[in-house]
């Protein structure tokens, strides 16, 4: 019986979705072109069956992604998109709205820049209102390379380098230097000057205004008013001492900063206008001072010395000239040296030599030890320790009053009077009178000069010290005992500037200057009775006479100590004279040092005769009249 064929079995959809595949055909059927596979292959490997039917297993995201509706991913680009943008938007609120101040502030500081404005310098005057400093209005001559027209570009270097004296290819490579829009081309170019080049009508070419400090010529004050450097702040003499006082305060102004920094001054306007400084004026008189400076320096050209220094002073401690030698030109200070700068009346300090004799003369009289009619019997030489002392000319042993002794100038009669007043007694003295210390001045360089304490003295010292030996001045102490001594023994610390003018043209007065009695008046006019037998026939300095007034002064001579040896031989000497006129009613000292000089190097031969000079003129220019008073007889000898 023959079996019947199966019946196919249908086969359910679901079943044949998730079912494997339909088997392939058996070898050598339709899909096998080979005709089957060779001998011994080994079939490829099955994929795993899994539970979709034998397919990769998808991610639900990607499969989401990929089955889900497009609209759906575009919704979710565009949120997106919309977050930045917010984001944007928000910054850009605070930027251009809530921080807009902050932020334009910022962005102008970058590109801004303040600088100082110039401010004009106060003038430093006599006491008549003369300049001996002052500041004048120049111009800074500038190019801005960016203005410049390409048809005035050469017409413009060669008048800048021909009016200027300049390298043409040094002005060609600033005219060409853009993107800078400031290259200067000259400082200090008078108004006048520039005016002219203005009128050219130069494209790119400007001029800022500043200040220049000028010195007028010849002077004679170099020395104290001292000068400014390039930036206009002072660097010696008053000018330095007195700086706060003269500069004043600058302005401010903002200026743009290009690209490579370049400051553009035209940018803005001013942030603070410039304060001027405060004008100075000095005590000095300008002619007294021209002719001290030049008497001095003539002296010091004939006897060949080093140098010296001229003061002229009231009683009352005003200073009206202050003459320096060697000086300089302040308008010119590359020529000058350390040297010729200095202030030679404060900062060199010097051995008095019988200009002291005063300060013991007025000691012992003060104290009571002695009267200008004592007498005194005065060898030529005396023995003190080992050490023989001497005056300046030999003379048989003589019976001098202390009048006589002062008219004479005996070294040997002012130590028997050093020695009445003692060691600790002079000392009090040489300090009353402003030895020592400083003069008051407070002026750049000032040397104090040397006073030891008599507890170091040695044996000889007291005898060195009376005469004016062992101890060092400068030239303003020294002038302070004489004014001391005019100004019936009170003494008053020496003055310079009188004080200051504003803007307005205001005078402040400078504060009182300390005052001490140092001596009695009766004690002064003693004094004075005694110096002016010093210029009488039987004097020392004779020379010092001036017709139709009282003069009364006194010459010193002093041994200069070697440097190279620390003695005295060989040191040379300096020589002084200081005086005062009229002597019964003094207006006026002078004191005159000469170091070093080589001839007529006594101070009666010396310096009298500058004295003489100065004081002559003073007291012409100043109008002061004679006394018409005689001096009385001085009796000088038993």
């Amino acid at each position: 019986m023959t079996a019947a064929a199966p019946r196919s079995c249908p086969v359910p959809a679901s079943r044949r979705r998730r079912g494997r595949p339909t088997p392939r055909s058996a070898p050598g059927e339709r899909g096998d072109p080979g005709g089957g596979a060779p001998e011994g292959a080994v079939p490829p490997p099955r994929r795993p069956r899994g539970r979709g039917g034998g397919r990769t297993p998808v991610p639900p995201l990607r499969r989401r992604f990929r089955r889900g509706n497009p609209g759906r991913r575009i919704k979710i680009a565009v949120l997106l998109m919309v977050v930045v943008l917010l984001i944007f938007a928000g910054r850009l609120v605070q930027i251009q709205g809530i921080q807009a101040a902050d932020y334009a502030s910022a962005a102008s500081d970058l590109r801004l820049n303040t600088i100082d404005i110039p401010t004009t310098r106060g003038d430093i005057t006599d006491v008549n209102g003369n300049p001996f400093a002052m500041s004048v209005a120049v111009r800074t001559v500038f190019v801005d390379p960016v203005d410049v027209r390409d048809d005035q570009r050469d017409e413009i270097v060669d008048e800048l380098s021909e009016r200027f004296d300049l390298d043409p290819d040094e002005v060609a490579a600033k005219v060409d230097a853009e993107p800078s829009r400031y290259q200067v081309i000259m400082r200090n170019v008078s108004p006048a000057e520039w005016r002219e080049l203005d009128e050219l009508g130069f494209q790119g070419v400007a001029a800022q205004t500043d200040y220049k400090r000028v010195y007028p010529e010849e002077t004679g004050a170099a020395n104290l008013i001292g000068f400014v450097g390039s930036d206009g702040h002072g660097l010696e003499g008053l000018e330095s001492m007195l700086e706060s006082t003269l500069a004043g305060e600058p302005g401010t102004q903002q200026v743009e900063v290009g690209a490579e920094g370049t400051q553009i001054p035209m940018a803005t306007g001013l942030a603070q206008e410039p304060v001027p400084g405060r004008d100075v004026r000095l005590t000095l008189d300008q002619d007294v001072q021209w002719r001290a400076q030049q008497a001095l320096a003539e002296r010091v050209t004939d006897l060949d010395a080093e140098g010296g220094s001229v003061i002229v002073m009231r009683p009352t401690g005003e200073i009206v000239a202050m003459a320096s030698y060697p000086t300089y030109d302040p308008n010119d200070i590359q020529d000058s040296t350390p040297e010729q700068r200095g202030n030679g009346a404060v900062a060199v300090a010097f051995e008095p030599g019988s200009t002291n004799k005063v300060i013991t003369a007025a000691g012992a009289l003060e104290e009571g030890l002695t009267t200008p009619e004592t007498v005194y019997t005065v060898p030529y030489a005396i023995q003190r320790y080992d050490q023989t002392f001497r005056d300046s000319h030999f003379h048989e042993t003589q019976r001098l009053t202390l009048n006589g002794i002062m008219a004479q100038s005996s070294n040997v009669g002012t130590i028997q009077v050093a020695e009445q007043l003692g060691a600790d007694g002079l000392y009090t003295y040489l300090g009353k009178f402003g030895f020592g210390k400083p003069t008051g001045l407070d002026l750049p360089g000032e040397n104090a000069g040397i006073l030891t304490d008599p507890d170091d003295w040695w044996g000889t010292q007291l005898p060195s010290v009376s005469f004016g030996q062992g101890i060092s001045v400068n030239a303003v102490q020294m002038a302070s005992v004489y004014a001391t001594i005019a100004n019936d023994g009170v003494r008053v610390e020496p003055q310079v500037v009188a004080g200051t003018v504003d803007e307005g043209g205001e005078f402040t007065a400078s504060p009182e200057p300390r005052q001490e009695q140092v001596v009695s008046a009766d004690t002064a006019e003693e004094l004075r009775l005694m110096l002016e037998a010093v210029t009488g026939e039987e004097g020392t300095a004779e020379q010092a006479q001036i017709p139709g007034y009282r003069v009364a002064g006194k010459t010193g001579t002093a041994n200069r100590v070697n440097p190279e040896t620390g003695r005295y031989a060989g040191g040379g000497y300096t020589s002084t004279f200081v005086g005062m006129a009229p002597a019964d009613d003094p207006e006026l000292i002078v004191q005159v040092v000469l170091h070093g000089p080589q001839r007529d190097y006594y101070g009666g031969e010396a310096a009298a005769p500058v004295f003489t000079d100065v004081m002559s003129f003073s007291l012409k220019t100043l109008q002061i009249p004679p006394t018409g008073t005689e001096p009385p007889n001085i009796r000088l000898e038993e």
